[in-house]
């Protein structure tokens, strides 16, 4: 098992003097130098065939007992010195200082066909920045990551990737609702891969510390390695980076939109410099259409970070971002400029997106108010998201009046016993249809264009939790069966038209399925 190795974050980037995985606040320094904890009994649960290709590794490779070391801490890569990232970060709307990787560490930088990947792992002990807690992770957590970044990346959402699931061996104690009951778990390691891990936080540091000249190095630094189309750092080029960050949080947070990915926790330690959906935690997909829900536990009363939120959410962590690069470009209105026509396009993306949706593949002034009135006539009844718009493409221009028969599977009451609600939906799909009829494209092509924007088979919280009481008992057979159904999300798949339901009832409040917290 052998790769080529680059590892130009900690060759060109100050690291921190103190070695050994202490706690303590690290100044000046883009990195501290780590060594991951031993395992006590470590075994392979799973492996991203697609992940191993890119890494240029075989199957063959990942049966190893090299592999299987590697890839869960036990052992160090020959020319390598693991590594923890130094960064801040605003959590909830207030700065919460030093942050930093406190449960993951980056193994290597590995090229391979031209492109790089940073290999991390997640649970893998404890890091300077690990503040109380020890940077272990548990299955359940881990389970978890490892389904749902694969899934994202299959449903064409920018995404940080995975390369295995192992367990440690080790027990790890867990309070799950931070309620005063913790329990012991089973300890579980992910492997996770990107081309960087860099995050807004990792920048906000230094900016927070008046560090301008670490943060100009490791602005530089990205810029050659991941923005080097713009050319030599310069005051209009970190304008332009700013901008092409603004444009890649944009296109990522209109596919969460698309596909009704609830995030949980966006702080900017959270934001991925690349526009990627990063740290997993607590996550899930709406059930019923509902702007306000959020899945996490910590966030249940203020809702900062609900599903409807989320575009205006990108804009106010792209603006503590402008703040730092502030430092470095020493005028505001340019700055302020990249952040209005984030505005300006967010109205325009998000308008885009939902026309692809509806199937419209022209444009009329009309299209807004339909849309306003489909996403308050989705919250009159609890009605599925997934299922309502997937089903909505075997509408038929000429036959309106069978609403109820295309998409009445979407909604979790029976919606013909209540007048009102059922009236309101006759009324949008009359004019739907009406609309439709605009359009020059046949029932067969729209259907066909919509089922590539509005997914079959999406990663429902209730599902990641049968894959983990599953695995809890042994049985890992139900994360590959979704390993393998969420490779093809947009495709019919009628042997598995059993994850094409809505959320079953005891799944409604079960921890796991409903609500999470941030160790979820």
């Amino acid at each position: 098992m052998k790769f080529n190795l680059k590892n130009s974050f900690s060759k060109e980037l100050p690291s921190d003097p103190i070695l050994g995985n202490n706690r303590r606040q690290v100044k000046e320094a883009c990195y501290s130098y780590v060594t991951p904890k031993i395992p006590s009994n470590p075994s392979l649960i799973h492996v991203a065939p697609e992940m191993l290709e890119n890494l240029g590794l075989s199957e063959k490779d990942s049966e190893t007992e090299a592999f299987l070391n590697v890839f869960t801490g036990a052992q160090i890569l020959e020319n390598t010195k693991p590594y923890a990232m130094c960064y801040g970060g605003h959590q909830f709307g207030n700065w919460a200082g030093q942050l930093g990787d406190g449960r993951a560490i980056n193994l290597a930088e590995v090229e391979h066909d031209n492109l790089i990947w940073t290999i991390q792992l997640k649970g893998a002990g404890e890091t300077p920045y690990s503040r109380s807690a020890d940077g272990l992770a548990v299955l359940r957590s881990s389970i978890r990551e490892y389904l749902c970044s694969e899934a994202m990346h299959h449903l064409g959402v920018p995404t940080t990737r995975a390369l295995s699931l192992s367990l440690s061996g080790d027990k790890v104690l867990r309070d799950v609702l931070y309620n005063g009951n913790p329990s012991y778990e089973k300890g579980a390691i992910v492997s996770r891969v990107a081309p960087s891990f860099l995050r807004f936080g990792s920048y906000e540091i230094f900016s927070a510390r008046g560090d301008k000249k670490t943060l100009k190095t490791l602005v530089d630094y990205t810029i050659k390695h991941h923005f080097s189309h713009l050319g030599k750092p310069s005051k209009d080029v970190y304008l332009a980076f700013l901008k092409e960050i603004a444009n890649k949080s944009l296109e990522m947070v209109i596919h969460w939109q698309r596909v009704g990915f609830v995030h949980g926790v966006m702080n900017t330690d959270n934001m991925s410099i690349l526009g990627l959906t990063i740290d997993y935690g607590p996550y899930g997909w709406l059930e019923g259409y509902d702007p306000n829900w959020t899945p996490n536990t910590t966030d249940n009363v203020n809702k900062r970070y609900r599903y409807g939120t989320q575009p205006q959410i990108v804009l106010w962590n792209l603006f503590q971002l402008a703040n730092t690069l502030f430092l470095l470009v020493e005028k505001a209105k340019p700055l302020e400029t990249i952040l209005k026509e984030y505005r300006d396009d967010l109205d325009v993306a998000y308008l885009k997106m939902m026309r692809s949706k509806l199937g419209f593949m022209s444009e009329n002034k009309a299209d807004c108010v339909l849309i306003e009135e489909l996403e308050k006539n989705l919250q009159l009844s609890e009605t599925d998201m997934t299922i309502f718009f997937r089903n909505l493409a075997n509408l038929k221009k000429a036959d309106a009046k069978d609403w109820l028969k295309v998409v009445g599977k979407a909604f979790y009451e029976p919606i013909e016993i209540v007048d009102n609600i059922r009236l309101k939906w006759a009324d949008w799909f009359a004019k739907y249809a009406e609309r439709l009829q605009s359009e020059k494209t046949t029932d067969e092509d729209r259907k066909a264009k919509m089922n590539t924007i509005n997914p079959k088979y999406v990663l429902r919280n209730y599902m990641a939790q049968i894959a983990i009481d599953n695995a809890d008992n042994g049985d890992y057979s139900t994360i590959n069966e979704l390993c393998q159904l969420l490779k093809k999300p947009y495709d019919e798949q009628p042997d598995n038209k059993k994850w094409f339901v809505k959320r079953p009832e005891w799944a409604r409040h079960k921890v796991g399925c409903s609500m999470l917290s941030c160790s979820s």
